[in-house]
């Protein structure tokens, strides 16, 4: 595509997000709906290759329960790792009241991590690579000798759009362990090149954050810079602003999950949250699984990162 063509499209963009902003201040959450429609379908997302690799979002988080801010269940509190483990890493449910503290991991870089008593509802993943970054999740439980760091970095090649082919040959190898050759062959199919300056400069701010860290963890993903400048990148450091959307839920909120029971999450850093839940004695949650890589925690700030939770229970240093 022609420089100039570029710029002419990078300008819509700019013009359809300040429209669809407009409809959200005028109409709310179904604003922020059909905003974030647009967005899917915009100039900008053509401009960064299609779609986002993982679409969910805060509307997609529509089973936060307030009614229950402030409960704890009378059962006594156990760990889920006593539960019977399922071949996707997950758990078989029985009724009680569950803890584990996972491995969590970042899905949205450029934006903050948790923190300043925003809450965490549930959302299931959505978008072009939700298949390959659920199967790295489930994965993972099974080669507990992959750093958790590795895994994260495999995300983030995926979320940044990343050239798997031009990875580093030790990340390319735990591609090898946790994918499949027919998703690793997609993801190449689906990987973004540069962006000039003069395109990235015509994003309205929050995209323009995101699109540049993207874009410097695609350049150090393939260059062979550090975990600790990618974490830089990544997830910003400082007081979080409220983003565009955002909904004030506060910290331990419980989701009310459509298979039967109650979840909540309580991140302490994005590589780390307490998963507890709740499943009442005669619900439809007995017997059900609770896969976590199905299990995308959403700020209710928009600013901060999403959360896709594991069944690969944290180190306790």
């Amino acid at each position: 595509m022609k420089l100039a063509t570029m710029l002419r499209v990078g300008a819509a963009a700019v013009l359809i997000l300040a429209a669809s902003g407009s409809a959200s201040a005028q109409l709310g959450g179904l604003g922020r709906s059909l905003g974030g429609q647009l967005l899917k379908h915009s100039p900008a997302n053509k401009l960064l290759g299609g779609e986002e690799p993982i679409t969910t979002s805060l509307p997609d988080a529509r089973w936060g329960d307030s009614s229950k801010d402030g409960f704890t269940p009378r059962e006594a509190l156990r760990s889920l790792m006593t539960l019977q483990r399922t071949p996707n890493g997950g758990f078989v449910l029985q009724p009680g009241y569950y803890m584990l503290v996972d491995q969590s991991y970042c899905l949205h870089a450029g934006t903050h991590g948790p923190g300043g008593g925003d809450g965490y509802l549930y959302a299931p993943p959505k978008g072009p690579a939700q298949d390959a970054v659920m199967t790295i999740v489930r994965n993972s439980v099974n080669h507990p000798e992959i750093q958790q760091h590795d895994i994260q970095l495999l995300l983030w090649a995926i979320i940044a759009r990343a050239k798997f082919e031009n990875l580093s040959m030790e990340l390319k190898a735990v591609a090898a362990r946790l994918l499949t050759p027919r998703q690793l062959a997609g993801l190449n199919r689906t990987a973004l090149d540069f962006l000039p300056a003069e395109v990235m400069n015509r994003m309205p701010g929050p995209v323009r954050q995101i699109a540049e860290a993207e874009q410097s963890l695609r350049s150090m993903l393939t260059s062979g810079g550090s975990f600790a400048e990618m974490e830089r990148v990544a997830v910003l450091a400082g007081m979080a602003p409220r983003g565009p959307g955002s909904i004030d839920v506060p910290s331990g909120r419980w989701s009310a999950h459509p298979d039967g029971y109650f979840i909540r999450y309580i991140p302490s850093g994005y590589s780390t949250t307490r998963v507890e839940i709740w499943v009442p004695q005669g619900s439809p949650g007995v017997g059900r699984e609770y896969d976590p890589a199905t299990h995308i925690a959403v700020p209710g700030n928009t600013s901060r990162q999403r959360l896709i939770q594991s069944g690969r229970p944290q180190r306790q240093s």
